[in-house]
C-alpha cells in the first residue's frame, strides 16, 4: 500500500506545475502555518496548485488513495478548515489571478486571491464590493461562508454579491455555477460553505466607491463604554443603508497618535465608514463624534487603504464565536460592559456589528443563509499566546453568548464560528437545510469535501 501510493505521489509530483510537498519541505511547513496558532495538523502531502489542473490531478490521486481533504488559501479559517491530517492539501495560493471588466461591473478573481490584492484592483476603477474587515482573508474562503463587511448594509454580504463560480468536483469535473448554468448550485454557494467542490475562480459585482470615504476610528475610555455603546445602537436603529459601523471592547493600541492614559489599556472603539460621499458621511458621523472620543480618527481616507486598517495580527492562538441578537437594550449593554471588563490585554476584543439593510433584504431565495433578521452581531474574538489560558479564553467567549441569549435571535453567522457542532451549524441555514442537503447530494455525494458547515 505505501509503496503505490509513493508511487502514486511520484506521478502526481510530476504532473503538478506547482509541486507535491512533504513534512520537512519549507513551502509543506508554510503552507501549515495558519493564522489560528491552535491548529497543529499534519497532512501528508501539500498539492501547490497554480492551475486548475493541478487541482483536477489532485482529486484524481485522492479519489485513487481515499484520503481526506482540505482546501487551503488565506488560511483564516478560525475552525482550521484549511487543514487535515495525514491526508492532502490542495493550496491554491498560486491561483490569484483578478480581472476586472470596469464596463460590466465585474471582477473575476482566482479561488487563492486576498481581499486586499481584490480590493486595490478594483478601486483602481473607482469600484468595490463587499469584502472582508481583515484584508489578508481568502476572498474565497469568506464569500462561501457569507462575507460580512463594511458595505453589507448598502450591497449585501459577500456572498449576495457572487453572480457565478468554477470548480472542480470530487469527480474531476468542472463546472460553472451561474444564474443560467447550475443556477441551484450558485444558491447554495452563496452562504453554504465549500463543501460543494474546490472553487477556482469566483465572479463578484461592483459598485462606484471611492477612492475616498469617510471612515475611521473613534476611540474612547473604557468607562464610557455604556454611553458610547448606546448612542451606536441608537444611531444605527434609524441608520440609511450608506453608514456601515460597530462597536469594539479593544486594548488600546499603544502608538503615537493614541493619547498617552488610553495606550495599552481598555478602551471601547466605534469604527466604520459611510458609502457615498464624504460630506455626507461627515454629516452621518457627526452624532458619534459629538460624544467627544479621546482619539477620533474618522476622515476621508482611501477606500483600500481602511480596508487594511484594522487587521487582526497573526501569530495567535484564536477562538471566537458570536450571537445574532434582535437589538441591545440597556440590560444587554449593562451585561456586556460587564463581561468585557474580563478581557485579557491584548488583541482580544468583542466586536458588535450593526446588520440590516441590504442584509435583510435578501431572502432564502438567493441565499442559504439564515438569521439575516439579526440588529445586530456580537462577536467575541479571543486571541491569546499561552496554551495554559485555551481554556480560560473559551470559556470566556462561551459566556458572552450566554449572556446575550434573552435577546438571541437563535440563527449563526458561519464565518465568525469556529467548530461548534451541527446543531450550530444548522441554525445558519435554518428552513434552507434541507434544500442545501440535496445540492451536497448532487455535487458530492461521497463526502469528499468535510467542513464545519457539516452539510450531510
Amino acid at each position: 500500500m505505501t509503496s503505490t501510493l509513493t508511487a502514486s505521489a511520484d506521478e502526481l509530483r510530476f504532473r503538478l506545475r506547482g509541486g507535491l510537498h512533504e513534512p520537512g519541505d519549507s513551502y509543506y511547513e508554510d503552507s501549515r502555518t495558519l493564522f489560528n496558532t491552535m491548529i497543529n495538523r499534519r497532512p501528508r502531502y501539500v498539492a501547490e496548485c497554480l492551475a486548475v489542473d493541478d487541482v483536477v490531478a489532485t482529486l484524481a490521486f485522492v479519489r485513487g488513495h481515499d484520503l481526506p481533504v482540505a482546501v487551503r488559501a488565506g488560511g483564516h479559517s478560525v475552525a482550521g478548515l484549511s487543514l487535515c491530517d495525514d491526508g492532502i492539501v490542495l493550496d491554491v495560493r498560486g491561483m490569484a489571478d483578478i480581472d476586472v471588466d470596469p464596463d460590466r461591473r465585474i471582477a473575476r478573481v482566482g479561488g487563492g486571491a486576498r481581499w486586499a490584492d481584490l480590493d486595490r484592483a478594483t478601486q483602481a476603477h473607482g469600484l468595490a464590493t463587499t469584502g472582508g474587515r481583515v484584508s489578508t482573508t481568502g476572498v474565497a474562503g469568506l464569500t462561501l461562508g457569507g462575507g460580512s463587511g463594511w458595505l453589507e448594509r448598502k450591497h449585501g454580504l459577500a456572498c449576495d454579491n457572487l453572480i457565478g463560480a468554477e470548480l472542480v468536483c470530487w469527480d474531476g469535473r468542472i463546472v460553472r455555477a451561474s444564474g443560467d448554468e447550475n443556477p441551484e448550485l450558485l444558491w447554495a454557494l452563496r452562504g453554504g460553505g465549500g463543501s460543494f467542490g474546490v472553487v477556482t475562480a469566483l465572479e463578484l459585482a461592483l459598485y462606484p466607491l471611492g477612492p475616498e470615504v469617510f471612515a475611521g476610528v473613534a476611540l474612547f475610555a473604557a468607562d464610557r463604554a455604556h454611553e458610547v455603546l448606546r448612542t451606536f445602537r441608537d444611531v444605527m436603529h434609524h441608520a440609511p443603508d450608506e453608514l456601515s459601523l460597530a462597536c469594539a471592547f479593544i486594548t488600546a493600541p499603544e502608538e503615537d497618535d493614541v493619547p498617552t492614559e488610553l495606550r495599552g489599556r481598555p478602551a471601547i472603539a466605534i469604527l466604520g465608514m459611510w458609502a457615498g460621499s464624504v460630506a455626507d458621511g461627515e454629516r452621518a458621523l457627526a452624532p458619534i463624534r459629538a460624544l467627544g472620543p479621546a482619539a477620533d480618527f474618522f476622515g476621508p481616507t482611501g477606500y483600500a487603504d481602511f480596508q487594511c486598517s484594522v487587521d487582526d495580527p497573526p501569530g495567535y492562538r484564536n477562538y471566537w464565536t458570536a450571537e445574532n441578537v434582535v437589538d441591545l437594550p440597556d440590560e444587554a449593554i449593562d451585561a456586556l460592559a460587564r463581561r468585557a471588563a474580563e478581557l485579557p490585554p491584548g488583541p482580544s476584543q468583542l466586536f458588535i456589528v450593526a446588520w440590516g439593510g441590504a442584509v435583510d433584504r435578501i431572502g432564502p431565495d438567493h441565499s442559504p443563509l439564515a438569521g439575516r433578521d439579526a440588529g445586530l452581531i456580537v462577536h467575541p474574538l479571543l486571541l491569546w499566546e499561552d496554551p495554559a489560558d485555551d481554556e480560560r479564553n473559551r470559556a470566556l467567549a462561551d459566556a458572552f453568548r450566554s449572556d446575550l441569549r434573552p435577546w438571541s435571535t437563535g440563527a449563526t453567522y458561519p464565518n465568525f464560528l469556529g467548530d461548534e457542532g451541527r446543531q450550530r451549524m444548522r441554525a445558519a441555514y435554518g428552513t434552507s437545510t434541507q434544500r442545501l442537503a440535496a445540492v451536497k447530494a448532487e455535487w458530492d455525494p461521497h463526502g469528499v469535501f468535510r467542513t464545519h458547515q457539516n452539510i450531510q
